[in-house]
């Protein structure tokens, strides 16, 4: 018994530092795109002189089109910084009526040029627009050409023509059914009158 469970105990201890150095490497790349992210929002306010708050929503802008199966990066000229390609607009109300109903205080709205993964197309110029109350992003939104993944469903029309020809079929049984236990009833009586 000593034999299996020195094995076993050794098994857990590499289970577990396998799953420690796993968590490690994700801290370190999630501290790693933090980085990366403050530098770029510190690259907008010092050298394009931006709002902080267009250069954080621009920043989060970057690291979402990113991740984009269309994109590699999105660029930002100085000129996205301007009162045309830029605004701080007063909101309070809900960002949007769809998922992100959340109330904010100003939405931010910048835009940029989104560099494809290939390298084979132009630029597609990409528009973001971001929710804050104070200095907390709490909604982001963007103009993202590539649409999102759902779920195939069935056509509605062809479940419910399945569901009622279902129930069709089974009231039909139901008639056949009571129908032939009358008949069974009316052979029965008309045999014990003879």
């Amino acid at each position: 018994m000593e034999r299996n469970y020195a094995p076993r105990r050794l098994l857990r201890l590499v289970g577990r530092l396998a799953v420690c150095a796993s968590l490690a490497c994700a801290a370190s790349a999630f501290a790693d795109s933090l980085d990366e992210r403050n530098e770029l929002i510190h690259h907008f306010v010092t050298d394009f002189k931006a709002n902080p708050l267009v250069a954080d929503c621009a920043a989060h802008g970057n690291f979402i089109a990113s991740t984009s199966s269309a994109f590699d990066h999105v660029e930002f000229p100085a000129d996205s910084f301007d009162a045309s390609h830029s605004a701080i607009e007063p909101w309070n109300d809900s960002f949007d009526e769809k998922k992100q109903r959340i109330k904010v205080d100003n939405v931010v709205t910048v835009e940029g040029q989104g560099m494809p993964k290939n390298g084979e197309r132009d630029p597609t110029p990409l528009k973001f627009r971001c929710g804050y109350v104070g200095s907390q992003m709490l909604a982001f939104g963007w103009n993202d050409p590539v649409p999102a993944l759902r779920p195939r469903a069935e056509p509605h029309s062809t479940r419910s023509t399945k569901g009622k020809q279902g129930a069709k079929t089974k009231a039909t049984a139901g008639k056949t059914k009571s129908t032939s236990k009358s008949s069974a009833k009316s052979t029965k009586s008309t045999t014990k009158k003879h």
